[in-house]
């Protein structure tokens, strides 16, 4: 069964959403770390799927070939766990007592109009259909979420209080972004790799 990551993400967003609700000091609180810890498990898989063909390109190992035959599914994996820290966010906000920023509202809307477009897309059908247009809206897509957790991983790093946390999720994207123009200067895959 080449699914199971999708299985693997709704597990990784459902422990992270209840150690999040475990952790809290109260119920507002226990949803705010909820969201979170479900984005934080996402970043995960989302830089999985992200980093898949430059790890292939650069190592060639077994398992990253495995990962990066996968890929489709592995996206789809982060999809879930992004769909288990929706239920968290707006969990947080249906409290009453939150509020939510413009700032986040069109960032995180814009992140997951991006995600339901290409879990939606994520099968041979659509891939027919839209022919080179494919590929263009999935390497959009996944630039764009990548940009979006970099400018909020930015943006923590000069709020008081969560420097390192900020710092730590920049450090990975940033870091899967060299990957990606490391792998750039070495030679395509074959075909039936990628």
């Amino acid at each position: 069964m080449r699914a199971w990551p999708i299985l693997l993400g709704i597990l990784v967003g459902l422990i992270a959403l209840l150690y999040g609700r475990e952790l809290g000091v109260d119920d507002i609180d226990g949803w705010r770390r909820a969201t979170r810890y479900t984005a934080r498990a996402g970043l995960v898989l989302f830089l999985i799927t992200y980093s898949a063909s430059s790890l292939a390109r650069l190592t060639h190992g077994r398992l990253v070939l495995m990962v990066l035959r996968d890929r489709r599914w592995w996206g789809l994996g982060y999809a879930a766990c992004m769909m288990v820290h929706a239920y968290a966010f707006l969990s947080l906000f249906d409290t009453g007592t939150a509020q939510l920023p413009l700032v986040v509202a069109v960032g995180g809307g814009a992140g997951y109009a991006l995600i339901a477009t290409m879990a939606l897309t994520s099968n041979r059908r659509a891939m027919r259909r839209l022919g080179p247009a494919w590929r263009h809206l999935h390497r959009v897509g996944i630039h764009g979420l990548w940009l979006i957790y970099t400018v909020i991983f930015a943006a923590r790093v000069i709020r008081p209080g969560s420097f390192i946390i900020g710092l730590y999720g920049l450090a990975l994207t940033l870091g899967a972004l060299a990957l990606r123009m490391a792998a750039r200067r070495r030679p395509q895959l074959p075909a039936d790799i990628a």
